[in-house]
């Protein structure tokens, strides 16, 4: 799978406009990040530098995510990635912006980093943020999502699930036919909550039978939970 041809439109969604306030090299990363095995994670990033005394404006960046010195990502056109993870990696951010955000997929238990982020910028500097290192906690199994429902002249349920990768949210599936939402919200710097609503006219038959909701996650884990509707 072409990870560039995939997700061509997620690099404006990760996009922050950050002005360099200091005059140090700095990166806002998480520490840790916890990913179902599998499935596929963005890690948040975004980074700073000394403003040069040179009024000349900065034209070319460079970025690289790496654990030690194999290169994971990066935003180098043609550039050969470690094989561990070429087709698996792609740089999201806009380094013009001060964005450094990266995208793993298909994560698996020797996924665990740890990852940092480099920049070189041709005209000016490189740096590399060694010393502010990102890990990923890889997990066997998903959280069973959680089931809600309200009874009204319809029955409204809602199922949620919190997950790292918004580029690729989890799938849902119900055992009863209705109409269905799903929205996603941001958490914190890396986690994502993704709610699945259905809402439907409950026929007798429907009472004392279980409701389930299925949350189909990226790599092809699932969990359900079930409730039962009661009149």
């Amino acid at each position: 799978m072409d990870l560039k041809l995939l997700f061509p439109f997620l690099i404006l969604h990760v996009i922050h406009d950050v002005h360099s306030s200091s005059n140090q090299w700095t990166v806002t990363v998480p520490e840790k990040i916890s990913v179902l095995q599998g499935s596929c994670v963005v890690i948040p990033c975004l980074y700073n530098y000394p403003m040069p005394k040179s009024k000349k404006p900065l034209a070319m960046w460079s970025g690289f995510w790496l654990k030690g010195k194999k290169v994971v990502s990066t935003n180098v056109p043609k550039f050969k990635v470690n094989k561990l993870y070429n087709k698996r990696s792609q740089f999201l951010g806009n380094l013009a912006a001060r964005n450094c955000s990266m995208l793993l997929d298909s994560v698996g238990k020797n996924d665990v980093g740890p990852f940092h982020f480099r920049i070189e910028m041709r005209q000016y500097k490189s740096f590399s943020y060694s010393t502010n290192p990102v890990t990923i906690e890889v997990t066997s199994d998903p959280q069973p999502p959680v089931l809600s429902v309200v009874m009204n002249k319809k029955v409204t349920a809602s199922c949620s699930v919190s997950h790292s990768c918004p580029v690729i949210p989890p799938r849902f599936s119900w055992s009863h036919p209705g109409n269905i939402l799903r929205h996603s919200k941001k958490l914190n710097t890396w986690k994502w909550e993704t709610v699945s609503t259905l809402t439907f006219t409950p026929k007798f038959s429907d009472f004392n039978k279980p409701l389930n909701c299925t949350v189909h996650y990226r790599g092809g884990k699932k969990v359900t939970s079930s409730t039962i509707i009661k009149t």
